[in-house]
């Protein structure tokens, strides 16, 4: 049909110059194009069998790699794959308010827009804490609130890679905090959708379950890579048993957010471990962050004002123009706009923006070799 050749065209053209948002472009998954013909309903709880069309082995196999990863507890922990990594964060504050119904949800103005969505749709009581410059949260304003409220269960929602900046907030500092004032019932949820997988395999651990997470979200469409959004929440085994219901007509528990969910999205993210080992992941990023540092010493050397956070692939820099805005694709947000050289991101493809972007003075003497 014209139509979609039209669409296919638009695409593949836009495609060329698509670097403001994090999603990988150097995965291929024709291995999987037959599983395309079927119906594959995970349905219900990954670790009950249902009906035989579907991938939950897969599923849990995706579950234990990541639980490993993120260092949960052997014996209690618990996850599905998500349609992304707003349903994760919709998932931890779900569990967090069944455990404190009258707790006070704690989030930076940094936090992704979706986190205030689900707060809105769990009808949840909360305040937004400051960020620092870099995006981070800003910890004396933490403090300073927690002591107003302090009465109250407390529920942090944790950046591990903001949107614009993709600064972290430090889970250690944060649970210092709540020790300072003696707050007993807590609960932190990190919203880890681009960064928690790479920092992970770079050796940072402070997010994770043993450093004081209760549950993790993270995308699968970004750093991984799909060409369908997807994502992994991972939990406490004993928070999500509070919730499961037995359904007869499915013949299993519904522990999810979504009840019905896609078995493709179960077989992508398992594929891609597979296919990448955790030294291949660990590979891309490094090779990563090695083009972040390289695009931002690019920039400033053009005059740009670029810099980014400690293990990120975003660079930060002024907005640009709107036409270089929109030939690239960009994100901005007030006076700034950022690149995320995610896998895939050449340097080559890096080298054509900062041509873009050079001054009119500076572009003549590059050409000339000056």
């Amino acid at each position: 049909m014209q139509k979609l050749h039209t669409l296919l065209e638009k695409i593949e053209q836009r495609s060329e110059h698509y670097i403001g948002y994090p999603t990988s472009i150097d995965y291929n998954y024709e291995e999987l194009y037959p599983f395309l013909n079927y119906s594959l309903n995970n349905v219900g709880d990954p670790y009950l069998e249902s009906n035989d069309m579907h991938t939950k082995e897969f599923e849990r196999e995706v579950i234990e790699f990541f639980s490993k990863l993120f260092n949960a507890p052997a014996d209690n922990h618990w996850g599905y794959v998500t349609n992304g990594g707003s349903e994760g964060n919709l998932y931890g504050l779900y569990l967090a308010r069944e455990l404190y119904p009258n707790g006070m949800v704690y989030y930076t103005e940094s936090t992704h827009y979706s986190v205030q969505k689900n707060i809105h749709l769990l009808n949840m009581d909360s305040i937004v804490i400051r960020s620092q410059a870099n995006g981070e949260m800003d910890y004396d304003d933490l403090e300073v609130t927690l002591q107003m409220n302090r009465h109250r269960p407390v529920i942090i929602l944790a950046n591990i890679g903001t949107t614009m900046t993709e600064a972290k907030d430090h889970v250690p500092t944060i649970k210092e905090c709540l020790k300072k004032y003696a707050i007993k019932s807590s609960y932190i949820h990190c919203d880890a959708a681009l960064a928690g997988v790479y920092l992970s395999l770079l050796g940072d651990h402070s997010f994770d379950f043993e450093n004081g997470a209760d549950s993790i979200a993270f995308s699968g469409h970004k750093f991984l890579g799909s060409p369908i959004t997807c994502g992994v929440v991972l939990v406490r085994k004993s928070y999500k048993d509070r919730i499961g219901k037995s359904i007869p007509y499915i013949g299993t528990l519904d522990t999810t957010i979504s009840g019905s969910r896609s078995g493709i999205n179960a077989l992508i993210i398992w594929y891609s471990i597979q296919k990448w080992g955790e030294e291949g992941l660990l590979k891309r990023a490094q090779a990563c962050i090695e083009n972040a540092h390289y695009l931002a010493e690019e920039l400033n050397q053009i005059g740009v004002k670029a810099w980014y956070n400690q293990n990120a692939f975003t660079v930060v820099f002024p907005k640009p123009s709107p036409a270089i805005c929109k030939k690239w694709q960009l994100a901005t947000e007030n006076e700034i706009a950022h690149i995320i050289c995610m896998p895939g991101i050449t340097k080559e493809k890096l080298d054509e923006f900062v041509v873009d972007l050079m001054p009119v003075a500076t572009l003549s003497m590059y050409a000339i070799g000056l």
